[in-house]
C-alpha cells in the first residue's frame, strides 16, 4: 500500500512524480482497513505538490524582479561606457541621472563622462561595492545569466508540478469515486 506512492522517477531537482493509477482494485485489496489511509497519502502528496507550487511561484516572482533590474543596470553602465569612449579628452560632456536611494525617494546625480572610471552596486545583505566598469559589466553579466537559468529551471519544475498536481486530482477522485460504488454495491447486497 504505502510503495504506491514511492517515487519512480524524480524531475532533475528530485521532485517526485506521482504515479497514474489504472485500477484502484489493483492498489486496494482490503477496501475496510486500506482506503482511508491510501487516500490519506494522496491528499498529503498532493498538498505537498500544492506547497511546492507556491514555493516556486514566489521564487519565479523574486527572479522575475531581479532580471529587469539586472537589464537596466547594464544598460544604464553601458551608457556611461559609450559617453566616455565618445567624449573628447579636452570636452566635459555631464551625464545627469535619476536614482533610487529608497523605495520613494530618488534623487538627481550629475557626473563628467570623461572622469567615469568606476560605480557602485548593490551586492545585497545592504553591501555595496565598488566596481570598474568593465568588471561591473562583467559582473551584471553573471548575474543576468544566472537569474535566466534560474528562471528557466523554476519553469520547468512548475510546468511538472501542475502536471503532477493533475494526475493526484485525478487519482484522488477516482479513488473517491471508487469508495462511493463500493459502498453503494455493499448497501445493495444489504
Amino acid at each position: 500500500m504505502a510503495e504506491i506512492l514511492k517515487p519512480k522517477n524524480t524531475n532533475p531537482r528530485g521532485i517526485p512524480e506521482a504515479p497514474f493509477i489504472e485500477s484502484v482494485d489493483v492498489i486496494i485489496k482490503d477496501p475496510d482497513n486500506e482506503f482511508q489511509p491510501v487516500m490519506s497519502q494522496f491528499q498529503q502528496r498532493l498538498q505537498q505538490y500544492k506547497y511546492m507550487e507556491l514555493s516556486k511561484q514566489q521564487q519565479l516572482a523574486d527572479v522575475n524582479q531581479k532580471i529587469p533590474d539586472i537589464e537596466k543596470n547594464l544598460e544604464i553602465i553601458n551608457y556611461m561606457k559609450t559617453s566616455k569612449a565618445t567624449t573628447n579628452e579636452d570636452e566635459s560632456e555631464e551625464l545627469t541621472f535619476n536614482y533610487e536611494l529608497n523605495d520613494t525617494l530618488y534623487n538627481k546625480a550629475t557626473v563628467d563622462a570623461k572622469e567615469l572610471e568606476s560605480v557602485y552596486l548593490w551586492l545585497g545583505a545592504e553591501v555595496m561595492l565598488e566596481y570598474p566598469l568593465d568588471e561591473a559589466v562583467q559582473l551584471l553579466n553573471e548575474r543576468l545569466s544566472k537569474n535566466q537559468e534560474q528562471k528557466r529551471i523554476v519553469e520547468e519544475d512548475l510546468e511538472f508540478l501542475r502536471e503532477n498536481i493533475t494526475t493526484m486530482e485525478v487519482n484522488t477522485a477516482r479513488l473517491y469515486n471508487w469508495d462511493v460504488e463500493r459502498r453503494k454495491k455493499e448497501q445493495a447486497k444489504k
